[in-house]
C-alpha cells in the first residue's frame, strides 16, 4: 500500500510514527455535501467503506467516540450498553472542537486531544480497509480497521443499524 504524508494533521503524524500503512484520499470539500454517502459517491466507493466518526457523551463515562459505516446510523442504546452507560447523547456541535480538537467534517478518531473510549461498528472487522476522516475537511484516510482499533484502543461492537 502506497503511503502519502497528510499535510499538517495529527492523523498523518500518528500513523507515520506507528509505521501503519495508509492511503490518503482527497475530495473537494463542500459544506453542504459532507455526509459519508456523498463522500463515498465522490470517491466511487461503496458507502459501507466510509466510516463516520461520531462523538457522544455518556451519563457515566463522559465522552465516547463511535465509528460507523456511512450508510448506517448510530444506535445510542447499543453504544450506551457497550460503553457501560445508561444514557447517551450526541455531543453538542458547539463543543466538538474544544473537546476533540477537530471541526465538523474533519473529525477523526485518530489524534483527538485525549484518547476517549472508542467503539467501531463490528462490520469493519471483516474489511481489509475502511476510510475515516484524516482530520481535515476533504481528506479521508484508508486504513486497516484492526490497525485503527489498535491506534485508538477501540473495541469492535454492534453499535449501528440501517437507516
Amino acid at each position: 500500500m502506497k503511503t502519502m504524508k497528510i499535510p499538517k494533521t495529527n492523523v498523518g503524524r500518528i500513523l507515520d510514527q506507528r509505521k501503519i500503512p495508509y492511503e490518503l484520499y482527497q475530495i473537494p470539500f463542500q459544506d453542504k455535501h459532507m455526509d459519508a454517502v456523498t463522500v463515498a459517491m465522490d470517491l466511487d466507493l461503496p458507502p459501507d467503506k466510509i466510516y463516520k466518526t461520531l462523538v457522544t457523551k455518556g451519563d457515566k463515562t463522559g465522552v465516547v467516540v463511535a465509528c460507523i459505516p456511512g450508510n448506517q446510523e448510530l444506535d445510542l442504546k447499543l453504544l450506551a450498553k457497550a460503553s457501560q452507560n445508561k444514557k447517551m447523547e450526541m455531543l453538542p456541535m458547539k463543543e466538538l472542537e474544544s473537546v476533540t480538537g477537530y471541526i465538523r467534517g474533519g473529525c477523526s478518531p485518530i489524534g483527538m486531544k485525549k484518547l476517549f473510549p472508542t467503539f467501531i461498528a463490528d462490520a469493519a472487522e471483516s474489511k481489509e480497509q475502511i476510510l475515516v476522516s484524516a482530520g481535515k475537511r476533504g481528506f479521508q484516510v484508508g486504513v486497516d480497521p484492526h490497525a485503527l482499533a489498535q491506534v485508538v484502543r477501540a473495541q469492535f461492537v454492534a453499535i449501528s443499524r440501517d437507516m
